[in-house]
């Protein structure tokens, strides 16, 4: 289950995607995410659902890394699903028992939220696929350059979010050695009921905890050794520069957008007679 989480990693490339300014990638991430939520038609779906697959085969992620970004929160999404599928109320009803129903308005409502948080982590997730650690802070800390005027801490946030994304892989590592080396010591932690396995959990998070704090101080303490100041005076490498893919890549989200909001206007009089 650890070794499925894959949030914060970065598989390197020449793709075009991988290509793209950092920038660009964040802007039209946002843009996606925005792009599901406007979706209020079935069909809606269907060009976001092929932008992502086309987005994954030309970046050259396999597809199965999507599966891969969706299994650490599947239970989150039967959860929010059985929520919608039997406690959102309806004329149209399948069938009750009780205080529990079925309609086909709490039907609709599941599968289209449940589609809609698939599409959003695999889609946020491409992002950290073909984005280095590196590139994304130097990308967030010049999208928010502008509010240094009101002395709002740009480069402190950037370098926290871009350490905490970049130390999710390496805790997951950490946190399954630890499972391992414990149930090699003759803990049981799959079996019994919830209250054991929660305090099966103790023996992980303590050690896991001390590791945590070991690098943090290690980390704190390799930058200090080279002199690190922060934003003030800093000098990058690789300078950011948007090209022709950016403008293409734009290009492209905006016109999925317009898709989206054509395919909204399209009368479904079998939906609506269903809802």
């Amino acid at each position: 289950m650890l070794k499925d989480i894959t949030i914060g990693q970065y598989f390197p490339g020449h793709s075009v995607v991988h290509r793209m300014d950092p920038r660009m990638k964040l802007i039209l991430t946002i843009f996606y995410i925005v792009i599901l939520f406007v979706v209020s038609n079935p069909f809606g779906f269907i060009p976001s659902v092929l932008f992502l697959m086309g987005a994954y085969m030309v970046s050259r992620i396999p597809l199965k890394m999507i599966a891969r970004s969706i299994k650490p929160i599947l239970p989150i999404i039967l959860f929010t699903s059985i929520l919608n599928l039997f406690f959102i109320s309806g004329e149209s009803v399948i069938f009750e028992i009780g205080p529990i129903h079925m309609t086909w308005q709490g039907v609709y409502t599941a599968v289209r939220m449940a589609l809609r948080l698939v599409l959003l982590i695999a889609g946020t997730s491409l992002m950290t696929y073909t984005t280095s650690p590196i590139s994304l802070t130097d990308a967030i800390e010049r999208l928010l350059g502008p509010l240094k005027v009101v002395h709002f801490p740009v480069h402190e946030l950037a370098m926290m979010m871009s350490i905490a994304l970049r130390f999710i892989p390496t805790l997951v590592e950490e946190t399954d050695k630890i499972m391992s080396a414990q149930k090699a010591r003759g803990a049981d932690m799959d079996s019994g009921g919830l209250i054991h396995r929660a305090k099966a959990l103790v023996p992980i998070l303590i050690p896991l905890f001390i590791s945590a704090f070991r690098r943090a101080e290690e980390l704190a303490l390799a930058m200090e050794c080279r002199c690190y100041r922060g934003g003030e005076g800093r000098t990058r490498m690789k300078q950011l520069r948007y090209s022709r893919l950016d403008l293409i890549g734009l290009l492209v989200t905006v016109i999925l957008l317009a898709a989206v909001i054509v395919l909204n206007l399209i009368p479904m009089p079998f939906l609506e007679w269903l809802l």
